[in-house]
């Protein structure tokens, strides 16, 4: 196998973990509104994911340097004509980072009050325009003859990347209740678990249609499997919040995510950035690489240190593993 399809493969295996463990942060910073009746309780809904959410971001930041290395004429192009959505979700993480770490700096209702309006939003707008920018990749954008994107902002703003971006924020609010049903106990384990029972047919419906026509479109018989995967693991993960079985329901909800985004990469490959005006115009996984050499040496890289990485986020992960409750916030 070409060192040019391992990577590819390696930055969809990025992506993928990037979406099932940012997603439930995602989803919990968009609840936070909706679940929480009090301070106490928008307290419980941040720590769950306090120990968390910064390693979780890891994944991106190792995503955009494996593609700046592997592929850099894909990191150029995609960073330049995707610049203002990219830059909106750059502010909003930042914004909400900052949030987690301030809200608690004054006693002060208001205060609070303002940085978790930040983390609702830093939560939201990249939960959107990933999928936007995910739904235009894989259909293709107005790319030139010297794999410049000669498009506008509108042009980012098509019907199929607006149902993608629909589909990435159902998707990870439903996997953010999930998640607080799994991590929460008592009265807002059971308020999580219903209103994930309450999502789940909508997430059904929304990320049903983005990958209905995803296959309908490209026709590819590899990637259909992995709809049809992930298709059934976002049932099994509705039936199981209705069971309240909310292991199981995390896992398949995390499964759905992992499963449709290595969906798009395979319905991608070759490609990395298709173009609408002309195929020859086309990004491919052969001429936006770097050299051999560099493959080469990113890949001893990455096998001497992922295994560290997944080793060190297990780790953090099992020991933090159990439920909060009102009662573990000190006054």
């Amino acid at each position: 196998m070409e060192l040019t399809t391992v990577w590819f493969a390696l930055i969809a295996v990025l992506w993928m973990g990037y979406f099932a463990l940012e997603g439930f942060d995602f989803g919990v910073g968009m609840l936070l509104p909706v679940l929480a009746k009090n301070d106490t309780e928008r307290r419980v809904l941040i720590n769950t994911i306090g120990p968390v959410w910064d390693g979780n971001e890891v994944w991106l930041l190792v995503a955009g340097g494996a593609t700046f290395a592997a592929f850099p004429e894909w990191y150029a192009t995609l960073f330049s004509g995707f610049y203002l959505p990219l830059l909106i979700i750059l502010v909003a993480l930042i914004v909400r980072g900052v949030a987690f770490e301030y809200r608690g700096k004054r006693d002060d209702d208001r205060w609070r009050r303002r940085w978790d309006r930040c983390i609702f939003a830093g939560s939201l707008l990249p939960a959107i325009l990933w999928g936007v920018a995910f739904g235009n990749i894989v259909r293709g954008v107005r790319l030139d003859a010297h794999h410049e994107y000669v498009g506008t902002f509108f042009d980012l703003l098509n019907p199929y990347a607006i149902v993608g971006g629909l589909t990435t924020l159902t998707l990870f609010v439903l996997h953010g209740a999930v998640f607080l049903a799994l991590k929460t106990a008592g009265d807002m384990r059971q308020r999580a678990g219903v209103l994930a029972a309450r999502l789940a047919p909508a997430a059904i419906v929304v990320a049903g249609a983005f990958l209905a026509w995803t296959a309908v479109t490209h026709r590819d018989a590899i990637g259909l499997v992995f709809f049809v995967a992930a298709a059934f693991c976002l049932g099994s993960a509705a039936m199981a919040t209705r069971l309240r079985r909310e292991g199981w329901a995390f896992l398949a909800t995390g499964a759905t995510l992992v499963l449709a985004v290595f969906g798009l990469f395979v319905t991608l490959f070759p490609d990395v950035m298709p173009s609408t005006i002309a195929a020859g115009n086309s990004l491919t996984v052969h001429n936006a690489s770097s050299t051999p050499y560099t493959l080469k040496v990113m890949t001893w890289v990455a096998v001497f240190f992922t295994p560290l990485v997944l080793l060190y986020q297990g780790w953090t992960y099992w020991v933090f593993r159990k439920r909060l409750s009102v009662e573990n916030i000190p006054a």
